[in-house]
């Protein structure tokens, strides 16, 4: 079973962070690229294996540590906080699977990072059409307790006779479906993969009605 994160990468984004100094990075540079890049590059790959079954057309990428801190208020240098993502190749927009973690805990799921007013009016359309392919989404949401429906809301409801059920979609100007987890327990992990993948499958019929929405827009 492979090897994954462990607390020498906490230890090591946390200090990185605090001291904020290329000099001290790249005298532990070698811990940044085994304790975070191989890691994550390797969680990333063994992901991307299994949702390839869920959309062969996937691709991964990693964040780095370095932070462009051009348009930012905060000049860090470093950020503390990871990723993987995984998304369809140039179609930044779309839905896609992700997973994230930092010294607060972990987070992943799927869904937008920030829909476009577009998708979100398609994925309206099919809920107000009762659609198989939404229905299949919300079963597979309701049958599970692991990640729960987030993105702004708007203020006033658009849709006063949809069920709450309906709205709770409807009523969203984006929208992902998250699982956070702050016990490191499942970070260290050496069937993290394992764990993540599985997770991951149950959102399949989300992740598809999202990807219809989008090819219908």
């Amino acid at each position: 079973m492979a090897d994954y994160f462990s607390r020498e990468t906490m230890d090591f984004l946390f200090e990185n962070r605090l001291q904020n100094s290329k000099t001290w990075f790249e005298e532990h540079r070698k811990r940044y690229d085994d304790y975070v890049v191989r890691p994550l590059k390797l969680l990333a790959e063994n992901l991307l294996l299994e949702l390839h079954k869920i959309d062969g057309q996937l691709t991964a990428s990693c964040s780095r540590v370095w932070r462009d801190a051009r348009f930012s208020k905060d000049k860090s240098l470093f950020r503390d906080t990871m990723w993987c993502m995984f998304i369809r190749k140039k179609n930044v927009g779309m839905p896609e699977f992700f997973f994230v973690f930092s010294p607060e805990g972990i987070l992943y799921g799927t869904g937008y990072y920030s829909a476009g007013a577009e998708s979100m009016e398609s994925m309206r359309k099919l809920i107000l059409a009762d659609d198989k392919d939404y229905k299949a989404a919300l079963k597979a949401y309701e049958g599970q307790d692991i990640f729960h429906i987030e993105g702004d809301m708007y203020k006033r409801t658009r849709h006063p006779d949809a069920s709450e059920k309906m709205r709770d979609w409807l009523d969203r100007k984006t929208i992902c479906f998250l699982r956070n987890v702050s016990d490191f327990d499942l970070l260290y992990s050496p069937r993290l993969s394992v764990k993540v993948a599985e997770d991951f499958k149950s959102l399949a019929p989300i992740y598809h009605f999202l990807m219809k929405a989008e090819a219908q827009k």
